[in-house]
């Protein structure tokens, strides 16, 4: 069963033009969403304590599978990254929320993920981050 991590809290780095997405009342070991930009990619930073799984897609990618994300009840995938061996699954709820699920496969014996919740308003301020014009 999977657990997923709600994030909620959204701080923006004007000088370096970097998202932290972070739970508000987590300590800072808790989970952490970082987004950065690379010339033509996104540097993405899921982390829990030291953790990490760091992922570098094409933003052209991101941003148009965001924008065909429709609202479902459980997480529906979508491989953005190479190798197939790194997966990024993302898929809005219901409710609003953005479902992202960071994910290392080792092999038919097992995976490393991290399960996350952005709630509502800190999908918004992603997306508007990522000047992604949402579906949902």
């Amino acid at each position: 069963m999977r657990h997923y991590q709600k994030l909620d809290n959204v701080t923006f780095d004007e000088s370096t033009n970097t998202l932290l997405i972070t739970n508000a009342e987590a300590n800072s070991e808790g989970p952490n969403l970082w987004f950065g930009r690379e010339g033509m990619y996104i540097s993405i930073s899921a982390h829990y304590g030291p953790m990490e799984i760091a992922l570098r897609p094409r933003q052209r990618d991101l941003i148009t599978s965001l924008s065909q994300l429709k609202a479902t009840e459980r997480l529906s995938v979508m491989r953005l990254v190479e190798p197939a061996r790194l997966i990024w699954d993302s898929a809005f709820s219901t409710r609003g929320e953005l479902l992202l699920r960071a994910t290392i496969v080792a092999d038919a014996t097992g995976q490393f993920a991290m399960n996350m919740i952005l709630t509502s308003g800190a999908r918004e301020k992603l997306l508007k981050w990522l000047e992604v014009e949402a579906s949902v």
